[in-house]
């Protein structure tokens, strides 16, 4: 088949909610209309009482990421594949900057790994540690020429990638003057660093401290920083993860003041909080993200953000360790911590359930609209970094990357069916209603139902846009 025909649909983006027929050709959206007749070389998909939707795009996941001694379970092949099978149909991972390595350096080593093994098309941010006129050099030239025109700076985490203030300023000129953007993790890592030693000082080891060693007042510090350094610059920022009220009103305030300010935040900051650190066991080091969970009361403030575009996207911070050790041959996990809280791997799994979480929560949950549900979780952030309107939209001449979505259909989250290396998910056994059944990814079919389709290599690197259109 040369073609593929999906008839009879829902069609639903960030601004449009319409019945038509969607045809497409050599990978890309060609016809949009009503009653198209096609020849016998198209294949023919009927989406009566479907949704059609653009493929997710999820601007923030880890495959393969080494971070300080640990790496993440999934490959490119795995975590590419979770996603599919959740809807998204391109994801921005990262490369990160080793010690004493070129920015460039760092993008063909990751590209090496995962341009063979991918099932969906990404694109990469850079992870930046050392900030000097090379590296300056090295992000205009990628910006220009590779299409990477992203780079992510740490405000936490000294001595392994934290950079200091003067660093990330003289970062975000550049990249902004050059139609770049840096992203940052907001936390003020040497306060945190003390806290994290005065907690070991005193014998407290177990998982749950690392909660109580990252508190929300020092993201809300970091934040406001950030901003201000943004501001001095001239330059977008886009910050990672927010999760709480303290960095929110940061955010809100800036972007009232028409501050180019972007953020993102993620499903278990939604649908989680800091109760469930509540005991002593280990089993809560499936918790152990940065940040950490915060209030029941900080839900709120991150609904009303998105309803309000204070907040822009929706993203996983997909880090996957797991629980137990050696699973699936993986060594360096979760329990390497055991004896020490600071020493568990920071990240958790999110990539398959981002987008049937949202929609139950959001849609169903009365939260937000359909198009506002497409805006978060596949239009702004394929806006915002630079890849719209090839993805994140049903429109001729884009990608046809499209998921045919029932939004009835009702079905428990498990482990046990995921398609992750991680031995475990956040929303075990949680019942969700709505959900993916068949993927294109550039007018391929990668999935249908339960069955995987796909393939390594079938997934292609994008070379980025300006970022920070919108």
């Amino acid at each position: 088949m040369s073609g593929l025909l999906i008839q009879n649909g829902r069609v639903v983006t960030a601004v449009d909610d319409y019945r038509a027929d969607i045809l497409c050709r050599d990978g890309r959206i060609v016809q949009i209309g009503e009653d198209l007749s096609v020849g016998e070389d198209v294949e023919t998909v009927d989406a009566d009482g479907k949704l059609v939707l653009p493929g997710g795009v999820d601007v923030h996941t880890h495959m393969e990421n080494t971070f300080g001694g640990a790496t993440t379970a999934d490959t490119y092949e795995s975590g590419t594949i979770a996603a599919a099978f959740g809807g998204t149909t391109t994801i921005v991972d990262f490369a990160m900057q080793g010690q004493g390595e070129r920015l460039p350096e760092a993008l063909g080593r990751t590209l090496e790994r995962a341009e063979p093994q991918a099932g969906i098309d990404f694109g990469l941010h850079i992870i930046t540690t050392d900030v000097n006129d090379q590296a300056l050099a090295d992000m205009k030239d990628l910006i220009r020429h590779e299409g990477v025109t992203s780079f992510k700076m740490f405000m936490a985490y000294p001595g392994v990638v934290m950079v200091d203030d003067a660093a990330i300023f003289r970062a975000m000129r550049l990249v902004g003057q050059h139609g770049g953007m840096i992203t940052l993790h907001a936390e003020n890592g040497l306060v945190i660093d003390q806290l994290v030693r005065e907690a070991l000082d005193q014998g407290h080891t177990a998982p749950k401290y690392h909660e109580l060693t990252r508190p929300a007042l020092m993201e809300g510090e970091a934040t406001h920083r950030g901003i201000k350094l943004a501001e001095l610059a001239e330059a977008p920022v886009y910050f990672v993860h927010l999760s709480c009220r303290e960095a929110l009103k940061s955010v809100i305030e800036a972007r009232d003041l028409r501050i180019p300010v972007f953020a993102e935040t993620c499903p278990h900051y939604l649908f989680l909080d800091r109760s469930l650190y509540a005991d002593e066991s280990f089993e809560i080091a499936k918790y152990v993200m940065t940040p950490p969970l915060r209030e029941k009361e900080d839900q709120e403030h991150l609904w009303q953000a998105l309803k309000f575009d204070d907040l822009q996207v929706i993203s996983t911070d997909h880090c996957p360790f797991c629980l137990r050790e050696g699973h699936l041959g993986l060594k360096n996990q979760k329990t390497r911590g055991k004896d020490d809280f600071s020493q568990i791997p920071n990240g958790a799994p999110g990539v398959e359930t981002r987008m049937s979480m949202v929609f139950d929560g959001g849609v169903h949950g009365q939260r937000m609209s359909l198009n506002r549900f497409v805006q978060l979780t596949a239009t702004a952030p394929a806006k915002i970094f630079g890849l719209f309107p090839r993805k994140g939209t049903i429109a001729v001449g884009s990608d046809a990357d499209i998921v045919l979505f029932d939004p009835d259909e009702e079905f428990v989250i498990s482990a046990a069916s995921h398609h992750s290396r991680v031995d475990y998910t956040l929303f075990e056994g949680r019942k969700i209603r709505g959900r993916v059944k068949k993927v294109w990814s550039r007018g391929t079919k990668v999935v249908d139902g339960d069955e995987w389709l796909g393939r390594p290599g079938h997934g292609r690197y994008v070379k980025r846009g300006e970022v920070g259109g919108f």
